[in-house]
């Protein structure tokens, strides 16, 4: 089978269409002909070798977590069957025209393959977060870089559930963040001031998932540590702050997402589909950091 691998950590140029064999599906796995695969930060991060202290890989390696595809054979104790169409967390690499899996759920009719492969990674760390938060009607939350792919499906789960939402972006997003339901306002240089004018009341929970030095500011506007929750500072381990990156890869995550989208109306804003062949163009794309939308890879 065709698949993007490398064999040493490095640059995109590290990235090579390759001939692998086709994998075989082990005791509750089952192998998917992918349709769609994810592109996160996560997948460069990996291929650079930033994350090899904590997260080394064995070579020669195939990258991408998200995946969506047509269930192609099945492990023993596997709950799906052949021809299902199906969404979540490949175990094998996702850049590739088959993919193993144990943590999927049916991709619901209505929903393309573009917009499946979107939305596990996004949608269980905003419902994780918003979990570890402990968020109430009523209240008012304050999302760093709500015009990710996370912080976007984080607010339009809040403003369902009945919370006044201030969202940070940048200039481009503010029109779609307010038509979301959520406040806007500009990230950056006084951003601290542009919320509070925001909020005339107390925020009662932040969220970051910008990672842009915010968390300072964050314990200032709140007055206290508590109930702040980042996803991409660092600095929060020396602040006592919760760093969240531990991931639920459950098919029940999975249908809970599902059903925000397709009961709820939450989405994700879709970014370039680029093909297999050009995934190393996908992850420049990504790791200059504005990408405009969820940035997946056609397979097939």
């Amino acid at each position: 089978m065709r698949a993007i691998t490398f064999s040493a950590y490095g640059g995109p140029d590290v990235l090579q269409l390759s001939e692998v064999p086709v994998p075989e599906p082990g005791p509750g796995q089952v192998r998917l002909a992918v349709r769609t695969a994810g592109v996160n930060p996560i997948d460069w991060k990996i291929r650079s070798g930033a994350m090899q202290q904590n997260f080394q890989v064995p070579f020669p390696h195939i990258p991408g977590l998200e995946v969506a595809g047509v269930v192609d054979a099945v492990g023993e104790g596997a709950d799906f069957a052949v021809g299902d169409e199906v969404f979540g967390w490949s175990e094998t690499g996702a850049y590739a025209e088959y993919a193993l899996a144990k943590a999927v759920a049916p991709k619901p009719a209505s929903l393309s393959w573009v917009d499946a492969a979107a939305l596990p990674v996004a949608g269980e760390t905003a419902l994780r977060v918003l979990g570890l938060l402990g968020i109430q009607e009523g209240e008012t939350l304050l999302i760093h870089g709500a015009s990710g792919a996370v912080g976007r499906f984080a607010a339009q789960v809040a403003v369902a559930r009945g919370l006044t939402v201030i969202g940070t972006g940048g200039s481009r997003s503010l029109d779609d963040l307010k038509s979301l339901g959520v406040d806007p306002v500009l990230y950056g240089d006084g951003w601290l001031e542009r919320v509070r004018e925001a909020s005339p009341g107390p925020v009662d929970a932040v969220f970051d998932a910008a990672g842009r030095g915010v968390l300072p500011g964050s314990v200032e506007l709140r007055g206290t540590k508590e109930r702040i929750v980042t996803i991409a500072d660092g600095a929060a381990f020396e602040l006592g702050i919760p760093f969240s990156s531990m991931s639920e890869q459950t098919r029940e995550v999975l249908t809970e997402i599902a059903g925000w989208v397709t009961d709820r109306g939450v989405g994700v804003v879709q970014g370039r589909s680029y093909p297999l062949a050009e995934a190393a163009a996908a992850q420049v794309e990504s790791e200059g950091g504005h990408p405009g939308g969820k940035l997946t890879i056609a397979v097939s």
